[in-house]
Order: C-alpha cells, then sequence, then structure tokens
C-alpha cells in the first residue's frame, strides 16, 4: 500500500483521509490537540453546549457524497434540516427583516420592512444564482493554478459571466447600484464578511456568495456542526484510517525534491504523500524551513479573525432564532477600524447564533446558549484583553438597546476565544480564519494551490489553500483534496473529485 500522512484532522484533513483511504492508501492523520475537529469544535460550559467555530452549515452535499462514495446512506450518519428563516436581522433604526429560505416570500419581507422592491429583490439573488452557476465550477471547485482548467469547457460558462461578474468595481459599488436602500445594501454587503474579507475593497465577484443561502440553502445539522466532523471520522475510522492524537508534525521530511515522511516528537514515519491541512504560513515556516517559502503567497495581506462570547442566557428570546444579524450603525467605518486600523470599531456589527433554537438540548429549559462574534483584524499585537473588555461592553449596550432587555445579568456562564487562542488552537496564521483576504481581484489565484510545485507528493488543503480555501462555504474542504492519482502514480497533481 502506498502511505499518505494528513497533517491536521480539521474537516479538510479528515475528508482527505476519507477519499484518500477510498482509492487505496493507508493513511494516518496527526494532529496536535486531543481530538478531531480543527475549528470545528464542541464544549459545554455547565449545562450549555456550544459548538465552537463554524456555525452555519451550506452545501450539505458535500458531506453527504463522501458517504456516498464509500457506498453509505448518509442519513445512517447523520442528518440535518434546512432552516427558515435562514437568518433574522436588526439595524439602530428599529429596523427588522427575516431572510425566509423561500426568495419570493424573503422578497415580500425585505418590500414591507424596508421599502425595497420585490422585484429588485429577486432580480439580485436571480443574478447571484446566474453567476455562481456559471462561475463555480471553474473558480470554486478547480485549481486555478492548473492549465487544464482553462482548457475546459466550464469556462465557456465562466466567460459568459464576465459583465456582470463586477471585476471592476467592488462589492458595495455594485451593491449600491442595485438599491437605494441603506439597509438592505449592507444586508449583502456582509457576505463579504463570509470569507473574512472587506466588502469596500473586495471585488463584485463575491456577490455570488448570496445563492449559497438564498438558493440553495442554509441547514442545521443535528447535534450541532461538530455531529458533522464526528459522523465523518467514523466514516474515516471505518476506512481503517489511523488517527494519532497529541502528536503533532514538527517537520515534513524531503529527499532533493520529494516528500519522504514525517517526523514527531514519537519518531519518523515514511509516506509517499503528505497533505497538510495546516495553514499555509506554519506549514511552511515549521515544517519546510530546509525548502525555500513562496514569500509572495505567504505575505498576502491576512483575513479578518474573529472575537467570540459564548454565554449561557438563563432566559429565552422569542424573537431570536438560530442566526441573528445586529448591525452598525455605520460599516465603512466599522471595516476601516478592522483592516486599515487594525483595531475593532466602538460600534461593532453583532452575529448571535443559538443553536438551542434548533436542538432545545444545548441548553436548560427556559434558557438559551447564545454564541456572539464581532468580526475584528487579526493578530498583529494588539492589546487584545483590553480591547475584549471594550468589545464586550459595546457588544451589552448594542443587543440590549435593540432587544430592549438587560443581557449582563442573565449571563450565567461565559468564555472568550480571540486571535491570540485561534492561532494557538488552530495553527492559523496570526489568527486569521481564511488564510488572506480577498480584498483585491486577484486574490483567488494569489492563494497558494492545493499542490506543491516543488515537493512532488506534497499537497494541501484548508482555509489558506485554493480551491476551497477563503471561500465562505464552511464545509466546501469537504471536497478540495480531489482525487489523487493511483498509488502507482501518485507524483501527479490532484485533480477535483
Amino acid at each position: 500500500m502506498t502511505k499518505a500522512a494528513i497533517i491536521g484532522a480539521g474537516i479538510g484533513g479528515i475528508a482527505a483521509s476519507i477519499r484518500l483511504a477510498l482509492k487505496g492508501y493507508e493513511v494516518t492523520v496527526f494532529e496536535a490537540s486531543h481530538t478531531f475537529g480543527g475549528k470545528m469544535q464542541e464544549f459545554w460550559l455547565g449545562k450549555y453546549r456550544f459548538d465552537a467555530g463554524p456555525s452555519l452549515f451550506t452545501l450539505p452535499h458535500l458531506v453527504d457524497e463522501l458517504f456516498a462514495l464509500a457506498g453509505r446512506t448518509p442519513s445512517d450518519y447523520f442528518r440535518y434540516t434546512r432552516l427558515d428563516p435562514i437568518t433574522h436581522y436588526f439595524w439602530p433604526d428599529g429596523s427588522q427583516v427575516k431572510a425566509y429560505a423561500e426568495p419570493a416570500r424573503f422578497a415580500a419581507e425585505a418590500s414591507r420592512q424596508l421599502g425595497v422592491p420585490e422585484e429588485a429583490v429577486l432580480a439580485a439573488l436571480a443574478r447571484s444564482e446566474r453567476l455562481y452557476k456559471g462561475t463555480a465550477d471553474t473558480f470554486l471547485h478547480k485549481s486555478l493554478h492548473r492549465l487544464d482548467t482553462y482548457l475546459s469547457a466550464d469556462v465557456l460558462k465562466a466567460l459568459g459571466c464576465l459583465p456582470d461578474l463586477g471585476l471592476t468595481t467592488t462589492m458595495h459599488q455594485a451593491n449600491a447600484s442595485q438599491f437605494n436602500d441603506s439597509r438592505f445594501v449592507q444586508l449583502l454587503d456582509r457576505f463579504a464578511t463570509y470569507n473574512g474579507s472587506d466588502p469596500y475593497q473586495a471585488p463584485g465577484t463575491l456577490n455570488i456568495i448570496p445563492h449559497l443561502e438564498h438558493g440553495i440553502g442554509a441547514f442545521y445539522p443535528e447535534g450541532g456542526i461538530y455531529s458533522i466532523a464526528a459522523s465523518l471520522v467514523k466514516l474515516a475510522g471505518e476506512l481503517g484510517v489511523v488517527f494519532r492524537y497529541s502528536e503533532p508534525v514538527e517537520q515534513i521530511l524531503t529527499s532533493g525534491q520529494s516528500i519522504t515522511g514525517i517526523a514527531t516528537s514519537q519518531g519518523k514515519y515514511k509516506t509517499d504523500v503528505v497533505v497538510s491541512n495546516m495553514d499555509i504560513v506554519p506549514t511552511y515556516r515549521r515544517l519546510l524551513p530546509q525548502h525555500k517559502a513562496p514569500e509572495q503567497t505567504l505575505q498576502q495581506p491576512r483575513s479578518s479573525s474573529a472575537l467570540i462570547f459564548y454565554w449561557g442566557i438563563r432566559r429565552e428570546f422569542p424573537q431570536l432564532h438560530v442566526h441573528n444579524i445586529f448591525f452598525s450603525q455605520d460599516y465603512k467605518a466599522e471595516f476601516e477600524h478592522i483592516f486599515k486600523y487594525k483595531r475593532i470599531s466602538p460600534d461593532p456589527t453583532v452575529y448571535l447564533n443559538i443553536t438551542s433554537k434548533a436542538d432545545p438540548a444545548d441548553a436548560p429549559a427556559g434558557s438559551e446558549n447564545w454564541f456572539v462574534m464581532v468580526n475584528v483584524p487579526h493578530n498583529q499585537g494588539q492589546d487584545w484583553q483590553q480591547l475584549t473588555l471594550e468589545t464586550r461592553q459595546a457588544v451589552l449596550r448594542k443587543l440590549e438597546k435593540m432587544l430592549g432587555t438587560s443581557i449582563e445579568e442573565l449571563i450565567e456562564e461565559e468564555q472568550v476565544l480571540d486571535p491570540l487562542l485561534i492561532e494557538a488552537r488552530t495553527s492559523s496564521y496570526a489568527g486569521a480564519l481564511y488564510g488572506s483576504s480577498s480584498n483585491n481581484r486577484m486574490a483567488a489565484f494569489l492563494r497558494h494551490p492545493n499542490f506543491s510545485n516543488k515537493l512532488k507528493g506534497l499537497y494541501f488543503c484548508g482555509g489558506s489553500v485554493h480551491p476551497g480555501g477563503g471561500i465562505p462555504l464552511c464545509l466546501l474542504s469537504a471536497k478540495i483534496v480531489g482525487e489523487l492519482a493511483p498509488a502507482a502514480n501518485c507524483v501527479k497533481t490532484p485533480k477535483h473529485a
């Protein structure tokens, strides 16, 4: 058997292990922590359960496909339901909109609450769908670093979408040109945060993102997001994948321009293929010090990070849903704080995820588990202790004003996650959640590919590479490794599966 080593048991690494095992590889996954999941962890605070990281589940067929490839029935391992409404939006002026799953109903709601023409909303969603279907097969599902990508028939579909892609305008400019209502523009602009970018800098191309929620759907898996990782680890184990926890990889071993194995504190392991699920920066800096790193790629501007407050709230709020957004007054100023000043706006937009709305077992009766997140800059030496104190008060003021209730006195359990902890726990360089940002039109092309042009047998997956990395789908990593060539010819670069 040809051997493969996966570095990291995040969702990308787990998915890679399944695909390689199905192709006949002897697969071992090396994980620095004591368990699997990467950012996709769960934990309990007293009687409250929390998903630590990703909270939105889109494109569930990417997970279903892994079970189908293995000849399993996906529902035997995990189940999910489509959310409706998807998100409940709140604005400082008191306006509210429920983003219903059915486009026509969502358009009617936006018209009723914000005065936005229904036909304009439906046209924007149709445009997002058209762009997604025309470009996804080329720009999301295939490597931009392979010649055969540009020789495929899918490129013709992408070329047909060029006039509407927004390559010469920003995401905000594209949205503001369609709608006069600043609140609805803000709603569309916020999709830039799905890959840690700034809508005032990112290209209009990112307006393909709304289709993921409003066209395909947002879903909630039974048992929370963590159940996805748990179900895939179960499948991997059934396929013979070995997981070695609390055994971080210290070096990728090479001979000339070929991979020969990996080294940990417990010894050296010979392997024919290595797939790194670590962030691209520490992969080169820590694990490949003997080889020249692609500096231009590693020095691309980083994406945003997150500051998360996990609160056990001893009260129920019937007006809230699984996903809730409380917008800032000045969205542009908020992103300037993040990307220009490297600070946190005193009036941040607040994302509130409450899984107990979908699964009451996640909180005691009469209570709710609040996952409260603010977009923040990646770590560059800021005083995170002080920023956390200031932001906590700003978040409480906003929620208390918009909900008309004192919140702090309802908090009976609390834990905080900041960029420093994100980096320490997940090897995400500087705590940037998505590797580099997409704040320029060439960002996707400047991401590291999911294979190495210099080292035979070295591949990559996860949030900092393309395809998959930086794409606003929490589970696209489940499909990015693709089909490595058969064991007898494993030096070829991977193709998308």
